[in-house]
């Protein structure tokens, strides 16, 4: 079956109610279905009537989005105080030091605010991930490097801000998965319909 845009979808299943569906989000997509401004949507990509982003992915940022037509499951993906778990793949300016890894861990003041604790370590190698279509920043004599960083918490441009406070500036930031739904191998601009494992994981967290 494909979508409008003539872009496959991925079939997991019979389909159910309320619908539910995750997405691999590309890079300079704005995590909406319109824009006055005429730029790239969730329309060119998704074509399901009723489903919305459960929480945001800024337009610069790519990887995985959860979509649904269920406001209850879509409060307990967003909402902190189900510490759901983020995990993100940054790759940063330079080669982070041990010191701004302990301060990501014990968690930098953004905006007057204290984020949560998190997880973070550095990748030995660059992640199997797709090229982007517009390069990152390239800059002879400054090395890079990935971080996976786990958060429980959606504050604006989080990631980013926290690498950057940290003194490493992140190029570019993927989302490989949220609580227990990954990427996986969805490819680019694709999108599936949730697991019947994955929707429960999800509603059965505290």
């Amino acid at each position: 079956m494909n979508n409008r845009s003539g872009r496959r979808r991925v079939s997991d299943g019979p389909e159910r109610h309320p619908r539910t569906i995750v997405f691999n989000k590309p890079y300079a997509v704005l995590p909406c279905f319109t824009d006055p401004e005429g730029r790239p949507t969730l329309a060119q990509y998704v074509d399901v009537p009723g489903v919305y982003a459960a929480g945001r992915l800024d337009r610069d940022s790519e990887g995985v989005m959860i979509l649904t037509a269920d406001g209850a499951l879509a409060h307990r993906i967003t909402d902190p105080a189900h510490a759901l778990e983020k995990v993100y793949w940054a790759q940063v300016e330079r080669i982070p030091d041990d010191a701004a890894f302990e301060r990501l861990r014990r968690g930098v003041v953004l905006s007057g605010k204290r984020t949560r604790p998190a997880q973070v370590r550095l990748l030995a190698d660059e992640p199997p991930v797709p090229a982007r279509p517009v390069p990152i920043r390239f800059r002879k004599q400054v090395p890079t490097a990935w971080v996976e960083l786990v958060i429980t918490e959606g504050m604006n441009r989080q990631v980013r801000r926290m690498t950057a406070v940290v003194g490493y500036p992140t190029l570019r930031l993927i989302r490989v998965a949220i609580g227990p739904v990954t990427l996986g191998s969805l490819p680019v601009g694709q999108w599936r319909d949730m697991t019947h494992q994955e929707l429960e994981q999800l509603t059965r967290r505290r």
